[in-house]
């Protein structure tokens, strides 16, 4: 099992946690993340792009005029994709773009995640965050003691107001729940910071 060192707020070691190696220590696999990432950008995606058809066009549906003898070419409507105003051929249709990889598969991925943001040193189980003020200042100055620069994910309980506030305003800090995490947030986020509680509950949902 993996032995990780727990920090205070003043990046001072405390104490000691075993994590789980089924989540903490598992092989990066790329495939796995692959296809976790694809099924989560196309889950994002809205699908509401649309084109007006013939039936959707405004206009009347009266033939223009006789269908021979006028020497002009023959014509049904007025609403046809032949005509300035008409409907449109083959247009994007809303359609939901969304699917599922399977549960393991997704477990899986956010585990290889973690445990490679672990080997390279890039992740850090704090304590707690039982921050005194709700000052993105105070904040900003406590993640750069703890060495957290640039884009940060923090994982805690969402009961701390005062996280919530001081962390929503800096760019690049990311604040979600243990079961919030996904695999597209660890891999965009250069850091990862969790609380002991946070690590156990990850632990929990990520080794069934």
């Amino acid at each position: 099992m993996p032995v990780v060192k727990v920090k205070n707020l003043s990046n001072e070691e405390v104490d000691e946690i075993e994590l789980s190696e089924k989540v903490f220590d598992a092989p990066l696999n790329k495939k796995l993340i692959y296809f976790a990432v694809k099924s989560y950008l196309a889950n994002q995606r809205a699908g509401t792009s649309a084109t007006k058809t013939r039936g959707n066009t405004s206009g009347s549906g009266k033939k223009l005029w006789k269908q021979k003898g006028t020497g002009r070419a023959r014509i049904a409507s007025l609403r046809s994709p032949l005509w300035k105003g008409g409907g449109n051929v083959h247009g994007p249709q809303p359609r939901d773009w969304s699917y599922r990889v399977p549960k393991k598969m997704r477990r899986g991925a956010i585990c290889s995640v973690l445990s490679e943001r672990l080997r390279e040193g890039g992740l850090v189980i704090v304590e707690n965050f039982d921050l005194s003020s709700h000052k993105t200042k105070e904040f900003a100055a406590l993640l750069e003691r703890l060495g957290l620069g640039g884009h940060t994910l923090i994982v805690a309980s969402l009961d701390n107001d005062n996280l919530a506030l001081s962390s929503r305003n800096l760019p690049g800090i990311a604040y979600v729940p243990p079961d919030g995490v996904n695999v597209y947030n660890l891999l965009t986020h250069e850091h990862v910071a969790i609380t002991r509680d946070a690590a156990q509950e990850l632990d929990r949902q990520l080794s069934k």
